[in-house]
C-alpha cells in the first residue's frame, strides 16, 4: 500500500519511518514524502497511480491541505485516494471543512501512530 504524507515539517519523516519500521522493512507499506500542497500535486500526475491514501496537513504555507483535498477531489484521475486530514489537536474549525469537501477521515496532531496504524489496517482489508 502506498501512502503520500503530505506536512511542511521534515522532522514528520523520520517519525513515520521510525513509528512503521516494521511494515516498510516487509514492504506492506511504502511511504512518499511531500513537503507541500504544491509538491504533492506534481507527484500525483506523475507517480500517483499507486497512491492508496494521503494523509495531509491542513496548515500549510502556499497550497493548504484543504486546497489540496479539493484538487484531488475535482482532477485525480483514476480511483480516488483515502485522504486523510491531519490538524492541530482541538482545531476543529477545520473538521467541517475537510469533510465537505471529501475528506475520508480526519486526525490530530501529535498523530497518534497506534490509532493510524489500525486504520491503515483496515483500510488495507476493506480497501
Amino acid at each position: 500500500m502506498k501512502v503520500l504524507v503530505v506536512d511542511d515539517e521534515i522532522d514528520i519523516q523520520p517519525l513515520f519511518r521510525q513509528r512503521f519500521r516494521k511494515e516498510i522493512k516487509t514492504g506492506s507499506i511504502i511511504f512518499e514524502f511531500a513537503l507541500s500542497g504544491e509538491e504533492a500535486v506534481q507527484y500525483l500526475l506523475h507517480d500517483g497511480s499507486e497512491v492508496v491514501l494521503i494523509l495531509s496537513d491542513v496548515n500549510m504555507p502556499g497550497m493548504s491541505g484543504l486546497d489540496l483535498l479539493s484538487h484531488i477531489r475535482q482532477k485525480h484521475g483514476g480511483t480516488p485516494p483515502f485522504v486523510m486530514m491531519i490538524t492541530a489537536y482541538g482545531d476543529e474549525e477545520n473538521y467541517r471543512p475537510s469533510m465537505q469537501l471529501g475528506a475520508d477521515d480526519f486526525l490530530t496532531k501529535p498523530l497518534d501512530f497506534n490509532l493510524l496504524r489500525e486504520k491503515l489496517k483496515n483500510l488495507e482489508e476493506h480497501g
